[in-house]
């Protein structure tokens, strides 16, 4: 039966407890990329006041995200044993609390922590988010659902360089990036008393065995453990790398701020946009494999175009459409993929450990660039580290599976 009239046939298909597990993931993935993100557009800041070195700098990321695959992995195993809701009212606190610690921090040390912890919620916030909306979709309409509530990281993307941009300019940069990462928790909080009222699917009280979590690393299933990781390793690998040093290499090798000349940011925005809505569309109709090889060529194309062929600044312009698209669309199917790979009782266990590995290896690629960088240039680093992270995802795309329209049991 239709529920509305209004919407896309899969939306207006939803019940009401899936709609409520809809938008409450979405703002989420939203507020997870918002928090996250301030960091890449307050860098230039931090690197002029304190002084750091791009080693620094990329380290300060790197600890974000390694921490991010324990709490990823963690947040999924205990979703396993008590439930995705109760673990989503969980990370969402606790990845509030560390972002008002950024902008609390006195020193690279004090930072260093509450990235770290940052890092720990961050993790678990996807890994939960993921499953939990995959278990409360239909297996026809999964990548789209799954993959239009991964799009909410576009939102919150764009979020971060406008608080970032609003608060540097009212306050100056010696105050404003504190204020950005506080202002960046407050709807966290909020967020957190909606999701109290949560349910949990069906799917997962039905089907809900104790198993250990070491399953997944046993039998047939350890495969799909495998290949899970090294996809994971491959789409994060290519994206910290460019969400990470992108803005960085535009001002200083063109003299490009994307919160200071807006039309490369909302270029860059509008084609992660495209990319997360057509790879959600293609996941369901070309299948998880096709979507994800094509994604991955196109990324390999985009950065060698970008970096290494000396592109005007019109000419970059015009690339940032398509580097967002194809930079972001991948991961419309990367979660319905490590979805389906998994039997209900280890699903939260299987896809946490694989996305988070995959995150937590992805951790390094920042911090080899900004040392390698002064060595051979910001912009052959990053066409070093993205080329090799696609490559990774090409190849898993061969050797995994077609899950395109699997049940999950």
């Amino acid at each position: 039966m239709v529920y509305r009239r209004y919407g896309p046939l899969w939306y207006r298909t939803m019940d009401g407890r899936t709609r409520r597990a809809f938008w409450t993931s979405y703002a989420g993935f939203g507020l997870d990329a918002m928090d996250v993100q301030i960091y890449a557009f307050v860098l230039p800041v931090l690197l002029s006041a304190w002084g750091l070195s791009h080693s620094e700098a990329g380290l300060l990321t790197t600890v974000t995200l390694i921490s991010s695959a324990l709490g990823g992995w963690m947040g999924g195993l205990l979703a396993d044993r008590f439930g995705r809701a109760r673990m989503l009212t969980i990370t969402i606190f606790c990845f509030a609390v560390a972002t008002s610690l950024c902008g609390l921090a006195r020193n690279v040390e004090e930072l260093f922590v509450a990235r770290a912890l940052q890092g720990l919620g961050f993790g678990g916030e996807w890994a939960v988010g993921a499953v939990f909306i995959a278990e409360m979709a239909s297996s026809k309409s999964r990548a789209r659902v799954v993959g239009i509530v991964q799009s909410a990281w576009v939102v919150g993307w764009g979020l971060a360089a406008a608080v970032s941009a609003v608060t540097l300019a009212t306050y100056g940069p010696d105050i404003g990036w504190r204020i950005a990462f506080i202002a960046a928790s407050i709807p966290a909080i909020v967020l957190f008393a909606f999701r109290r009222k949560l349910t949990e699917p069906e799917m997962f009280v039905g089907g809900r065995r104790k198993t250990s979590w070491h399953h997944i690393f046993t039998g047939d299933v350890r495969r799909s453990t495998l290949l899970g990781c090294l996809l994971a390793t491959g789409v994060h690998g290519g994206y910290w790398a460019l969400a990470t040093w992108w803005p960085t290499m535009l001002l200083a090798e063109r003299g490009i701020s994307l919160t200071g000349d807006s039309r490369y940011f909302v270029s860059l925005l509008a084609g992660a946009m495209g990319g997360y809505v057509f790879g959600a569309w293609s996941g369901d109709r070309a299948g998880r494999r096709t979507t994800l090889a094509v994604f991955a060529l196109g990324g390999i194309a985009m950065v060698l175009a970008y970096a290494q062929f000396g592109a005007s600044d019109r000419m970059l312009l015009f690339f940032s459409f398509p580097l967002g698209f194809v930079a972001l669309g991948m991961f419309s199917v990367t979660g319905p993929v490590l979805s389906e790979l998994f039997s209900t009782n280890v699903r939260g266990s299987g896809l946490g450990f694989c996305y988070n590995f995959g995150r937590g290896v992805a951790g390094l690629s920042p911090l080899l660039i900004g040392t390698s960088a002064g060595h051979i240039g910001i912009d052959l680093a990053l066409s070093i580290a993205v080329g090799t992270a696609y490559g990774l995802v090409i190849l898993a795309a061969a050797l995994l599976p077609e899950t395109r329209g699997r049940v999950l049991d």
